[in-house]
């Protein structure tokens, strides 16, 4: 299990654009693993502008404070959850600030590896080449899955229903979808005050945001943007002191299939395909 409390002095203006501050909440290994993820909490610091993309790995957004641009895609709103499915192309985003302040908009982003096994790195710094590669548009060799969806997925959590937790006095949750073969899953679960949730799970690591309240996880206290990463098999408790909203994302292992998946496409920075003599070019 892994617990990091919040660190609000923790922020990198890392992004290529300099317009996008980054709080790396939590993560897993530092290598690149078909299962690995990395949590990250983005404030916009000035007008931000990214040219249409994809991306190697799957994405779940939550803005916080303030809407997100998606380009054809239409728009993320505030308080809406965004499935991004590895290989799906969306922007250009144009985000000028307007009436905000710098600093204002938050936006949480999970990125994880998806069902196609390409993975994503833990590493702060791998992030951070990614984003100039995209941001600049360098031609480089590429592989990129192809989507399983047709558009990015946008999820209103208002419209779901709170529903008990069996045998759980003051714990109800929210199941707002399972993707891809992989299987992985959103929730959100609330407890009130006094409450006290136990889950385990046999196959799915799960990782969560505290999104209000404040409370204990196997001791350690917790309160609101901190991030907990528990392993398929461990015991997760949670006690609230006062009464906590979490958000709950389900990794299960990514499997593979018997025959190898041709599903791949090879592209430049931004995705745009590409043809190579030889596709073992692709990196």
């Amino acid at each position: 299990m892994k617990v990091a409390p919040f660190d609000d002095t923790a922020w990198r203006v890392d992004h290529p654009l300099g317009t996008v501050a980054f709080n790396y909440l939590i993560a897993g290994d530092e290598a690149k693993t078909p299962d690995n993820y990395r949590y990250i909490l983005g404030r916009q610091e000035a007008d931000f502008h990214m040219p249409r993309h994809r991306h190697t790995f799957d994405q779940i957004r939550l803005p916080l404070v303030g809407d997100m641009n998606l380009g054809q895609q239409g728009v993320l709103c505030e308080g809406e959850i965004g499935y991004f499915p590895e290989g799906q192309t969306y922007g250009p985003q144009d985000d000028p600030l307007a009436d905000a302040k710098p600093g204002e908009r938050l936006q949480l982003v999970l990125q994880f590896g998806g069902a196609s096994g390409l993975g994503v790195g833990g590493a702060v710094g791998g992030n951070r080449q990614r984003a100039r590669r995209v941001a600049e548009g360098e031609p480089r060799r590429a592989k990129f899955p192809r989507p399983r969806y047709k558009n990015v997925i946008i999820v209103d959590p208002a419209n779901f229903n709170w529903l008990p937790v069996p045998k759980m006095a003051g714990v109800e949750h929210r199941s707002m979808g399972s993707f891809s073969e992989r299987g992985v899953w959103i929730e959100m679960v609330k407890l009130d005050s006094g409450a006290d949730w136990t889950s385990t799970d046999p196959n799915a690591r799960r990782v969560f945001v505290v999104l209000s309240g404040a409370g204990e996880v196997d001791g350690m206290h917790i309160s609101r943007l901190s991030a907990v990463q528990v392993d398929a098999n461990e015991e997760l408790h949670v006690s609230a002191a006062d009464g906590m909203e979490l958000f709950l994302t389900g990794l299960p292992p990514v499997q593979f299939p018997v025959i190898e998946s041709g599903n791949f496409d090879y592209a430049d920075g931004l995705g745009n395909a590409i043809q190579f003599e030889d596709p073992n070019q692709a990196v």
